[in-house]
């Protein structure tokens, strides 16, 4: 009988709707596939993510990997500590979603249309201190919670607006409750965001070789690889209120000839507010470089050591 590669996923409905995407196409390429959804203790508390600490949705799915219990764990990218785990190997990172963050807002308003005082609900410390650093006086509330839940708080007018990663309304079909896809330039995302991360144990060759060539794709594994760089050499955890992202982009070498390099650029918040700014170019084959190098320049401007959740 074939073998049946048994894909672990939380079992929140983004989580499945991603998973989904990577069990669909591995079926396409002949593949049997079952999904197996796996507890997490971030699925289990209620608590704010800061007390239970990052890794909180991932360590249950990869011990589960290890542990033979499923072949293949689909993660969200950011949310994977930067330290790797021996046991495990990054088999695919597939096409990304848009990594932007989305505004949805009462009354079909834009952020530039809130008013001071407006309540803003968000999970994440990089999105706050972003809000914040724009200083147009709005309230930025901490949540908690699935996509339902936090739309929620404005559809019944407890909150006026929240700000969600683009990437995971998209999967969930949900585009069309967007006021506002945020510009870079105003909010950069988390390190990773709208990347999925597909792991599988570091000797299972037959299904990694499977993983590599369906759903792996090459730029955005680069590009992630020079945001998580960049986060890991900060020492901040993938939970610091930190933003990033890197965008391929065509250029000319010496020969001028068209290759693809690397465009990243990076945002770190100080304990006081301030709202720290670098970015560099390098080649696409050197991210992890690339990110090592902004993160140096991070530190130069006065980064430090940050902590805080990433939701």
């Amino acid at each position: 009988m074939p073998r049946t590669i048994r894909i672990g996923t939380r079992g929140s409905a983004l989580a499945l709707a991603q998973t989904g995407t990577i069990a669909d196409a591995l079926t396409k390429a002949g593949a049997l596939v079952e999904i197996i959804t796996v507890s997490t203790p971030g699925d289990r508390s209620s608590a704010p993510i800061a007390k239970i600490g990052v890794g909180v949705f991932t360590s249950a799915l990869r011990d589960a990997l290890a542990n033979g219990e499923i072949d293949v764990a689909v993660h969200s990218y950011k949310d994977l500590p930067t330290a790797p785990d021996p046991r495990l190997s990054m088999a695919a990172v597939p096409r990304r979603e848009d990594p932007r963050d989305a505004l949805i807002a009462r009354d079909g308003l834009t952020l530039g249309e809130l008013p001071p005082g407006s309540k803003i609900g968000t999970g994440s410390p990089r999105r706050a201190a972003q809000l914040n650093a724009l200083g147009l006086g709005w309230d930025i509330v901490p949540i908690r919670g699935n996509v339902d839940t936090r739309i929620a708080m404005v559809s019944d007018g407890k909150l006026d607006a929240v700000v969600l990663a683009r990437a995971g309304l998209a999967r969930l079909g949900r585009t069309d409750e967007i006021t506002e896809t945020l510009d870079p330039i105003q909010m950069l995302p988390a390190p990773a965001q709208g990347a999925l991360a597909i792991e599988c144990r570091v000797d299972d060759v037959d299904v990694e070789h499977l993983l590599q060539s369906t759903v792996d794709d090459e730029h955005t594994r680069a590009a992630a690889a020079a945001e998580r760089a960049m986060l890991a050499a900060l020492e901040a955890g993938c939970s610091a209120p930190i933003g990033a992202l890197a965008d391929v982009v065509e250029d000319f070498d010496a020969d001028d000839k068209v290759v693809f390099r690397l465009s990243l650029r990076g945002v770190a918040a100080t304990p006081d507010g301030d709202i720290l700014r670098a970015s560099a170019l390098g080649d696409l084959t050197a991210g992890e470089q690339l990110g090592r190098a902004l993160a140096a320049e991070l530190l130069e401007l006065g980064a430090g050591v940050l902590s805080g959740p990433e939701a």
